[in-house]
Parts: structure tokens; sequence; C-alpha cells
């Protein structure tokens, strides 16, 4: 097993319980939660997103126009996103009696945490070079069409270095990993939690395949960081980071039109 590996999660493989993370105060083996939590996580994903299209879809008649055209999208989906992650709360807190953030080990990291701050502009520039590599082609995204106002730009950054950063790595990295961990161990389980991580973002690059692969590899990086800081916190913190780089590069090279009206 590799050196990451032993100092994250030690002597853990296929059928071996997973290291606690730090910080985490249960006794009973880690993760506690199983697959049918995992099913019932997942279930309550398609109710938390017919709530989060009927939020979208009012918004608009509610809101200035002042507000920009992202901001009822992005509203909608933070609705979305606090559904279900109650959802996960509940099966946590109430079906295990145990504490949502610390189980999901949101711990600060004594080490590592600022190097993957730091390292997730890295992991954005060699996502940028392979993606000339393999010849990623243009592809139409919703930030085009979304990015016309001052409005929009201002919430599209905001969420995408904070509600999307923290519910992604909470739910792949937090919640998934360490349970494909315990079955399948690390390496397998890092490669896993990116499979579906790259899925869901596929419609944003009309799924394009070196798109999805790109996405795939970074969320591969994310899990990385989880494993060997012990710490989800630190994973959020390179995966915003990574986030930033992008949307200043976007705004940087002129990806927007903004409306002075």
């Amino acid at each position: 097993m590799s050196d990451w590996s032993q100092t994250a999660l030690p002597e853990q493989g296929p059928g071996r319980e997973a290291e606690p993370p730090s910080g985490y105060a249960g006794q009973e083996h880690y993760p506690f939660w199983g697959y049918d939590d995992l099913a019932l996580f997942i279930g309550a994903a398609l109710p938390c997103a017919l709530v989060s299209l009927l939020v979208v879809a009012v918004l608009p008649s509610v809101l200035p126009a002042s507000s920009g055209r992202a901001l009822p999208l992005l509203l909608g989906q933070f609705t979305g996103y606090a559904l279900w992650f109650t959802t996960l709360y509940l099966i946590l807190k109430v079906r295990h009696g145990r504490p949502f953030w610390s189980s999901l080990s949101w711990s600060s990291s004594k080490r590592g945490m600022a190097l993957c701050f730091m390292l997730g502009p890295a992991v954005a520039l060699g996502m940028a070079i392979l993606g000339v590599v393999l010849r990623a082609p243009e592809t139409p995204t919703p930030m085009n069409e979304l990015l016309r106002d001052r409005g929009s730009v201002f919430a599209m950054g905001v969420f995408a270095t904070t509600m999307g950063p923290l519910c992604e790595e909470l739910a792949f990295r937090g919640f998934l990993l360490p349970l494909l961990a315990r079955s399948f161990g690390n390496a397998a389980a890092v490669v896993l939690a990116a499979l579906p991580f790259a899925v869901l973002h596929g419609p944003q690059y009309s799924w394009s395949w070196v798109h999805v692969v790109l996405v795939g590899a970074a969320g591969v990086c994310f899990g990385l960081a989880r494993l060997w800081t012990r710490s989800t916190a630190a994973a959020v913190g390179m995966h915003a980071t990574y986030n930033l780089t992008f949307f200043s590069a976007f705004l940087i090279q002129g990806g927007y039109t903004l409306n002075p009206w």
C-alpha cells in the first residue's frame, strides 16, 4: 500500500475498517454508515431536485430584474442542496445518533491544510495542460449565457468558491469515499468516488468525454487531499481554490459580457 494511504487511513483494505478522522469521538467502526444509508441519500436527490426546479421557476417573477439571471438558478440549487444535506444530517444524527460535521471528517487538519489551498491552482493548471494535450473541444456552457450582468458574475463567483465545493466534497469525499475505502481500499475508493463526481458535471460540458475525464482527474486529486490530511475541509479548500483559478481565468479572458444597464 502506498505511503499516502498509510498516512491517511492505516492498514485499510477491502473488508477492513477505516481509521476515524481526526477529532472523531465515536467508538464504533468507521465509517459507521452503510450502503443502505447511501441508498437513502441518493434516493432523496430526486425530490430535492424537483423542489430546486420549482424554486428556479418561481423566483424570476419574485426577484427584481437587477438581481441578475444567475441568482434564481443558484438560489434554487442552494435550496436543493439544503434539503439534500438535511437528509444526510438526519441519517447521521437520527438514524445513527452521531454528529454531522465530525462524522464527515470536517476538521482543521494539522497537516497539509494550507498546502491544499495552494495546490488548488496547481491542479487547475495541470488540468488545463492536460486539456490541451487531449484537445478538449470548445463547448458551450451555461456559464457563458448566465454571466451577462454584474449580479450574475458576483453570485456565480461566490457560489463556485463556497457552496459548490462544500456540498460536493461533503457528499463525495466526506460521505461516499470512506464507505468505498472500507470495501475496496484507498486507491480504488479515490477513483470510484471521482466517477459520479465527473458524471455530475457531464451536462455542464455537453457530455464531452474529455471534459468529463478532466473533472474526474480533479476529483481524484481532491480525494487524495482528503485521505492525506484526513480532513474533508482540506479537500473543500483545494476544490475552492481550483474553482477560483478557473473562474478568474474565465473573467480575465473576457468570457462574459457585462450589460451596463
